[in-house]
C-alpha cells in the first residue's frame, strides 16, 4: 500500500507536467524520459532534429526543478577547458586560481556533442562518471543531482565525431525525438506566432524534493520472475541464436553490456511510480526497454544493407522472449 507522501509527490510531478505544458506542446515522452533520468541518476542522449524543443524543454525542466541549467554548444574548436575549467592568474594576489567550467551545474545540455573532439568529449564522459571535477590539483565534487543531456543531430553527420560505442554506454537511454502531430504544430505555430507570448513558468519541485522522490523509486518492488525477465532480455541480445532468434542473429554485431540491465531495472521502476504503483509489471520493462538498448545494440553491415535498424530488432526481442523462460 502506498504512503501519503508518495500520492503527493505524485500530485507534484502532474503539476511538473501542467507547468511544462504551457510552454512546451507534444513532448509529454521526452520529459517522461528526462524525469527518469533525474530521478535515478541516469544521463540521457537525444536524437532528433533541429526545431524540436529539446533546448527549451530542458531549460523549462531546470526552472520548473529550481534547478542551475547551462548549455553547452559543442564545436570542433572546444576544449576540455572550456568545459570543465581551468587555472587563471590572479596578477592582484600573484596565485592562480580555479575559474569553474559551465560543467558545474545540476542540468547540463550538450548540444550536439558528437560536433567536438574526441578529448572534450572524454572530459564530459568522465565527469558524467565520477560525478567529479579535477582541475590542477584540486578535485571537485560536482553539485547533485547531476544530468546531462547530450543531443545529437542524425542529418548533418559531416565534420562530425561520432561517440565512441563504449562512452555512448555511459548514458542511461537514448531517446528518439521525433516530429509533431499536426495539432500540436499547430499549437506551437499559434503560440509562437504571437510575439506578446512570455509564459514564465513556477517552480514546482526543489532539491530535496528530488531526493526524496529518488528514495520512493529506489522502494518500488520488482518480482525474481521480473528480475530474470530482464536478464533474458539482455541475454538474447548476446546470444540470438539460444533463444531462436535466427533472423536477429544475422544483424547483431554485439549485445548490451551490464549497464544495460542495471539501467533498465531503475527506469521500470520509475515507470512504475508515475503511474502510481507501488510494483513493476511487465509492460513497464517493454515501455522503457527500447530507450536502454538502441545505443547499445551495435549491427553489423549487412542489418545497414537490408534497412534493418537497431529499434526492429528490440521490437522482435520482446515479442520473442518470453517472461519466465
Amino acid at each position: 500500500m502506498q504512503s501519503a507522501t508518495t500520492f503527493a509527490y505524485h500530485t507534484k510531478i502532474r503539476e511538473v507536467f501542467n507547468e511544462m505544458s504551457q510552454v512546451v506542446v507534444g513532448q509529454d515522452r521526452l520529459l517522461n524520459r528526462l524525469l527518469i533520468g533525474l530521478f535515478t541518476g541516469g544521463h540521457i542522449l537525444l536524437e532528433g532534429v533541429p526545431g524540436l524543443a529539446k533546448t527549451l524543454t530542458i531549460n523549462t525542466l531546470a526552472k520548473v526543478l529550481e534547478l542551475d541549467f547551462q548549455r553547452i554548444q559543442f564545436t570542433p574548436d572546444l576544449l576540455p577547458a572550456d568545459l570543465i575549467g581551468t587555472m587563471i592568474f590572479n596578477q592582484k594576489t600573484a596565485e592562480f586560481e580555479v575559474k569553474q567550467g559551465p560543467i558545474f551545474a545540476n542540468l547540463i545540455l550538450a548540444d550536439e556533442v558528437n560536433r567536438s573532439p574526441a578529448k572534450v568529449q572524454s572530459a564530459l564522459l568522465e565527469a558524467m562518471q565520477e560525478k567529479q571535477v579535477t582541475i590542477g590539483e584540486e578535485t571537485f565534487i560536482l553539485d547533485r543531482p547531476f544530468l546531462v543531456l547530450a543531443t545529437q543531430n542524425p542529418v548533418e553527420q559531416e565534420g562530425t565525431y561520432p561517440l565512441p560505442e563504449a562512452q555512448v554506454d555511459r548514458f542511461m537511454m537514448k531517446v528518439f525525438v521525433d516530429y509533431l502531430t499536426k495539432d500540436d504544430e499547430l499549437e506551437v505555430m499559434r503560440r509562437m506566432s504571437n510575439m506578446n507570448f512570455d509564459y514564465e513558468v513556477r517552480p514546482v519541485l526543489g532539491k530535496d524534493d528530488l531526493v526524496a522522490i529518488r528514495d520512493e523509486i529506489n522502494g518500488i518492488t520488482i518480482s525474481e520472475t521480473l528480475e530474470r525477465y530482464i536478464i533474458e532480455l539482455v541475454f538474447a541480445t548476446r546470444r540470438p541464436m539460444e533463444y531462436n532468434l535466427r533472423d536477429e542473429a544475422r544483424y547483431i554485431q554485439f549485445g548490451v553490456s551490464p549497464r544495460a540491465s542495471i539501467n533498465l531495472n531503475l527506469a521500470a521502476k520509475a515507470f512504475a511510480y508515475f503511474d502510481r504503483r507501488d510494483y513493476v509489471l511487465p509492460e513497464d520493462i517493454k515501455e522503457v526497454a527500447p530507450d536502454v538498448f538502441n545505443h547499445r545494440i551495435m549491427l553489423n553491415y549487412e542489418a545497414e544493407a537490408d534497412g534493418v535498424t537497431t529499434l526492429q530488432v528490440i521490437d522482435s526481442i520482446l515479442r520473442k522472449v518470453a517472461i519466465g523462460r
